[in-house]
């Protein structure tokens, strides 16, 4: 991943090198293997270059090709390179040679602003046109690569990060109520509904899958793809489907591979990081190289409280799949010495906002440095696959099933279905009622309602009830749509589903001079995807079922049909905070009594659960949602301590 910016007058002015000189300054902190820059009159873009595929070392970025008048700088991997060049006629010789900059470059030459439709890949860009004297940039479908800006009516600056934004004259650091808001009333991972909002009220991000012009003192957004579900696939057999999905998937994760350094992989005991291994392991024997892995685990003194269908250890599924695959350099990461709390700090700087993660996104981060020292270049993982190569949920294709009134199929379904979990159809049936509303409304069933923790007063100054139902939500943030088929194909035309993800991904690939890359993200595969009928995802009594059977021969059978047994990452993050919970608990009382905070948080609902978990905490007690409120709590109050 590279840092890149640029700085956008309207009129000439002598301050643009200067401004644009500031923020490289500030990119410092990053590692890098060139900083490189380009300016003329009003116009300035900068990058510090990390240098990740072949074609990348020594490469000129920003690139000026004076024939047609562009400069561009660009933080990008572009995957379909060879459909590139062969659309755009680039000659065999150059092929080995040309930069993921320069092919972006030639075809905003061919395409113009359409360009960002024939790039596959994870990118963000900046040209300057000038013979048109126009500035274009663009960003990726999915946001795997971040570009923020500020725009005060005759300046344009955007850059990589926000920090360096905050830095230029005429730049106020003001806190966007907009964006908290949607934060704190949100009780889910998804951090807002509006991918254009910031932290900061006078930074804007571009929005995934939008690409932004800049003629004169005009500024325009607009959004070039939007991924549908239109057309479905129609093969005559089944193993059609299978091998119609190897093909698609691992040109995807060869492509995502492409490094000149280590490649490594996130791997859990799951079917999707997996996946990923196996197919990313075969490609790397070809060329006689290893893949490096990285599995989190527990420390040493955990004590698994969780249900017997949940694993919080997945070391034994883990250690099968590195024997099965083979050419495997694994490691076991259990991050002794580092726990929710004291890594605060350290990911606020890195993320440069509030996060939600907590659970998880210490020992994340402990993989990215672990990788890095590894000299590790790209690092795989299947963290979309449970809305792609992994889809299929047994119990809701059966009750549609049910609903289209395909009684044999149905029935064919259930037998299998029962007869691989080692239970009676009527208990099958049981569960399938439970999944329509209509028949589940007498039934007394008590919900555990979330928890918002937005102060009521600022929840209605900023109307963000109204702006959460115009998204499907109800006031906390909960979607009311329970039909996950229709989830699904909102997941994939909603903007705020997953580039938070994506964009705690990328802060870190930046951190440590590495690439996160996902192939169960790769545009190709989600269209693919998305155009298989439901009837392969749930087969012959087996949810998940196209990925089960794409990976046979490549997963140990005791993984890939493993439909009992699920992983929990992350379940000993309550554990490792014992020796610090009573610093915990103080800055929780601080906050608790902290009016500056309370304007945004609802202090009754902190005090409720501070009165709760002072004294004592347990493990077991991870998943309670008033612990939730109070690591929410504490994220957002040191955030705003540490930055207004």
């Amino acid at each position: 991943m590279s840092a890149i910016t640029a700085i956008y007058m309207t009129e000439r002015q002598s301050s643009t090198l200067d401004q644009g000189s500031k923020i490289m300054s500030a990119l410092a902190k990053f590692p890098c293997h060139t900083i490189q820059a380009w300016h003329k009159d009003n116009v300035f873009l900068g990058c510090h270059n990390q240098w990740i595929t072949p074609e990348s070392i020594d490469e000129l970025n920003p690139l000026y090709d004076s024939l047609r008048q562009l400069v561009i700088a660009a933080d990008a991997i572009i995957d379909n390179r060879k459909e590139l060049f062969d659309l755009l006629a680039v000659p065999y010789a150059r092929r080995v040679h040309i930069t993921d900059a320069e092919l972006i470059l030639l075809s905003y030459a061919k395409w113009g602003k359409e360009a960002p439709r024939f790039l596959i890949g994870d990118y963000a860009f900046i040209i300057w046109d000038e013979r048109e004297q126009q500035l274009f940039a663009a960003r990726d479908s999915s946001g795997s690569r971040t570009l923020y800006y500020h725009w005060n009516g005759f300046r344009l600056a955007l850059c990589t990060t926000m920090k360096p934004l905050l830095g230029l004259p005429q730049v106020e650091k003001r806190l966007n109520e907009q964006w908290l808001a949607q934060y704190l009333a949100i009780c889910t991972a998804i951090l807002t509904v509006d991918a254009s909002l910031n932290v900061y009220q006078d930074i804007y991000e571009l929005p995934p899958a939008h690409s932004m012009t800049v003629e004169g003192n005009q500024v325009k957004t607009s959004r070039y793809i939007t991924i549908k579900a239109d057309k479905k696939l129609r093969f005559k057999q089944d193993e059609q489907y299978v091998e119609a999905f190897r093909d698609v998937f691992e040109e995807a994760v060869n492509a995502r591979s492409r490094t000149y350094r280590h490649v490594g992989s996130h791997l859990s005991g799951g079917l999707d990081s997996g996946a990923v291994v196996a197919y990313a392991a075969k490609m790397l024997r070809s060329k006689n190289k290893p893949l490096h892995t990285y599995s989190y685990i527990p420390t040493d003194d955990f004590i698994d409280y969780t249900p017997k269908n949940r694993m919080a250890n997945e070391t034994p599924y883990i250690e099968s799949v590195v024997k099965h695959i083979g050419g495997i350099k694994a490691n076991y990461l259990n991050f002794q010495d580092t726990n929710s709390y004291t890594e605060i700090d350290s990911l606020l700087d890195i993320l440069e906002m509030p996060y939600k993660n907590f659970a998880n996104s210490f020992w994340i981060k402990g993989i990215f440095e672990k990788a890095a020292e590894q000299n590790v270049g790209v690092l795989l993982n299947g963290a979309r696959g449970n809305m792609t190569i992994s889809w299929g949920y047994a119990i809701e294709n059966y009750m549609l099933l049910f609903k289209q009134l395909r009684w044999i199929r149905l029935a064919q379904e259930l037998k299998a279905y029962s007869m691989k979990r080692s239970t009676g159809r009527a208990r099958v049936l049981s569960e399938m009622m439970s999944t329509w509303p209509a028949l589940n409304r007498n039934k007394g069933h008590v919900l555990v309602k979330p928890r918002a923790i937005i102060n009521p007063d600022f929840a209605r100054k900023t109307k963000v009830t109204e702006q959460l139902q115009m998204h499907g939500m109800d006031a906390t943030g909960i979607f009311t749509e329970t039909n996950i088929y229709k989830f699904r194909k909102w997941h994939f035309e909603d903007l705020f589903h997953w580039y938070s993800t994506n964009t705690i991904n990328s802060k870190l690939s930046l951190s440590y001079g590495l690439w996160s890359r996902d192939p169960s993200n790769d545009i190709r595969v989600i269209q693919f995807c998305l155009s298989v009928p439901e009837d392969q995802y749930v087969l012959h009594g087996l949810d998940r079922a196209l990925i089960r059977r794409a990976t046979e021969n490549h997963l140990p059978d005791e993984v890939r049909m493993n439909q009992t047994v699920r992983g929990i990452q992350g379940a000993d993050w309550l554990h490792r905070m014992q020796a610090f919970w009573p610093s915990f608990i103080e800055e929780a009382k601080q906050m608790s009594r902290d009016d500056t905070i309370l304007q945004f948080l609802d202090g009754a609902i902190i005090n409720d659960a501070l009165s709760k978990y002072q004294d004592a905490v347990h493990s077991k007690n991870a998943n309670d949602q008033d612990l939730r409120v109070l690591m929410w709590s504490v994220i957002v109050y040191r955030f705003l301590k540490r930055n207004f």
